[in-house]
């Protein structure tokens, strides 16, 4: 398995792509609310990403079908949009966006509250925001693997929830999907070194039930096998000598309280 090191005008190529993501996404959040259909959702992601002369990086890839995965209460991941599918209060609701930036890309989502939300909702949104700060705070040149998953799956336990494993981040830069496959669960100082240079995503989705999942007749949207509710965070990052940089942030970060 080769993992590419960047170099730095590969790492300014890719700072300028997360940007873009970022901005689509902080400008998502303006949108959200009761009574907006998830179809609504990737109709706004098309029209701001190219607006950003980006594309949407997600739609056609492997067939899918949006621009963007629009992921509400129980579905993990990969949320097809639908103008049957309305957003209500007290949804908890995953945004995924990636965008394509002069044939770089940079990869981000949050999971928004939609008005105010149950304490059960309010605790796996959290706790998925706090799992992926765990994994930033310790990654850096020379970690493993192995301790993101740990850290991930310390602070999951501590709220209570569980870890997905049936997915995880990976490589990302002039392809959207690359190596190496980042699991989200693992055994601290196991796995591969990480080295400076290497830009992944960390995305941990976590459950307030059981770690299991199945995916829809449509073949995409990916829910929890027992219904119960499910939150993810993302971040595109370089790993640097002291620790890691954050590649998907907004140019205005003001409001953007999932960075």
């Amino acid at each position: 398995m080769m993992v590419e090191i960047r170099s730095p005008a590969e790492i300014r190529a890719m700072r300028d792509a997360g940007r873009v993501a970022a901005n689509t996404l902080a400008a998502v959040q303006a949108m959200l609310r009761p009574g907006v259909s998830t179809a609504e959702v990737d109709r706004f992601v098309r029209a701001h990403t190219r607006a950003q002369g980006a594309t949407p990086s997600q739609l056609g890839y492997h067939g899918f079908p949006a621009a963007v995965c629009v992921s509400r209460n129980e579905v993990v991941c990969h949320g097809v949009p639908s103008e049957r599918e309305v957003l209500a209060e007290g949804d908890i609701v995953n945004v995924d966006v990636t965008s394509c930036f002069k044939g770089w890309h940079g990869d981000t989502s949050a999971t928004f509250r939609i008005g105010a939300v149950s304490a059960e909702a309010e605790r796996v949104a959290l706790a998925a925001q706090r799992a992926r700060d765990a994994a930033l705070a310790v990654l850096c040149d020379g970690c493993r693997m192995g301790d993101l998953g740990a850290a991930i799956e310390a602070v999951a336990r501590a709220h209570g929830c569980t870890v997905v494993d049936a997915f995880g981040g990976h490589g990302i830069g002039r392809k959207m999907h690359a190596a190496p496959h980042v699991a989200h669960t693992g055994r601290a100082g196991a796995g591969m070194r990480l080295r400076a240079g290497m830009v992944i995503t960390l995305e941990p989705m976590l459950n307030l039930g059981g770690p299991e999942v199945e995916i829809d007749p449509d073949g995409w949207t990916v829910r929890t096998r027992d219904r119960a509710l499910s939150a993810q965070f993302e971040h595109t990052v370089l790993i640097t000598a002291r620790g890691c940089e954050r590649l998907t942030l907004p140019d205005s970060p003001d409001g953007a309280w999932w960075l």
